[in-house]
């Protein structure tokens, strides 16, 4: 375990969290956990991090719980990590660690549901490009948990959007928030085209972190075909660094749509989305 000084409040719960995780090694392994990186060598490489520092600070996270490992080798012994439940609850926190840094440290304080493409949260997202989506399961309108890809289809389009209006109203400001309009009308077309999709063998899914009633109360009343997903626990959004935006009391998905292939590599992505009718037929045609 790494060796500190900090001797924090017994009372205050932030003092004592920091004493847990409060070194930024151990946030950023969670933050990789969280993204499918479980092995020694992929967080050591990832990190940029020596192997004596990385062994440390893996050894604190196991001590307190936040972590959890289990061998895959022997002789040597190697060790796969991951979040425990205690360590997943710290998914809400990076994100908006993640959604802080964005506007307040890479960008300029606006409040904003989208950016440009030469921003950081544009190149994050573009960076998913050849990299697999770890298995993340969110409740669904269809009232089971899925994976966000579709085992059984050739891809899978993924698009990440803010929110709906139907049936809980939106935050007072929404449409002042760039980016924010459009919901409701891309849920449409990518209903109007899901035939098409189908017809591929193409999964289509939408994910908002509206709670599973909002979103199956707006399908049925949209008659949307294509499952919704709840990522209200921010799972898919730590574990792909989605850009959000917090309005109305939490975060949110800034838009985006990704093509995923059967092996769970992200073929194609679009962001920011600025034409939401192209963007559908982008992904039909990319999928």
């Amino acid at each position: 375990m790494r060796r500190s000084t900090f001797s924090p409040e017994a009372d205050c719960a932030i003092a004592q969290s920091l004493g847990v995780i409060g070194d930024g090694w151990e946030l950023l392994i969670v933050r990789d956990l969280a993204r499918g990186l479980d092995r020694f060598d992929q967080l050591a490489e990832s990190l940029r991090i020596s192997r004596k520092v990385l062994t440390e600070r893996l050894g604190g996270l196991l001590d307190s719980g936040v972590i959890e490992r289990t061998a895959y080798q022997e002789r040597p012994t190697r060790y796969a990590y991951g979040l425990t439940p205690r360590g997943r609850a710290l998914l809400p926190v990076l994100v908006a660690l993640q959604d802080w840094g964005d506007r307040w440290v890479l960008g300029d304080g606006e409040l904003t549901g989208t950016n440009t493409a030469d921003q950081a949260p544009a190149q994050r997202v573009h960076e998913l490009v050849g990299r697999r989506v770890p298995r993340v399961a969110l409740p669904s309108t269809a009232g089971t948990t899925l994976d966000v890809v579709d085992a059984d289809a050739r891809s899978t389009v993924l698009f990440g959007y803010p929110a709906t209006g139907r049936p809980t109203p939106l935050p007072e400001g929404w449409l002042d928030i760039a980016g924010t309009a459009g919901c409701t009308l891309e849920n449409r077309l990518f209903a109007a085209k899901y035939d098409e999709f189908t017809a591929q063998r193409i999964a289509v899914r939408g994910v908002s972190t509206q709670r599973t009633d909002e979103q199956q109360a707006f399908a049925a009343a949209e008659e949307i075909p294509q499952v919704l997903l709840s990522d209200v626990e921010l799972e898919l959004a730590a574990a792909l660094r989605l850009p959000t935006f917090r309005a109305g009391g939490y975060e949110r998905l800034k838009r985006v749509v990704l093509v995923v292939g059967a092996d769970r590599v992200v073929n194609a992505v679009k962001y920011p989305v600025t034409d939401i009718a192209e963007a559908v037929e982008w992904a039909l045609a990319t999928a």
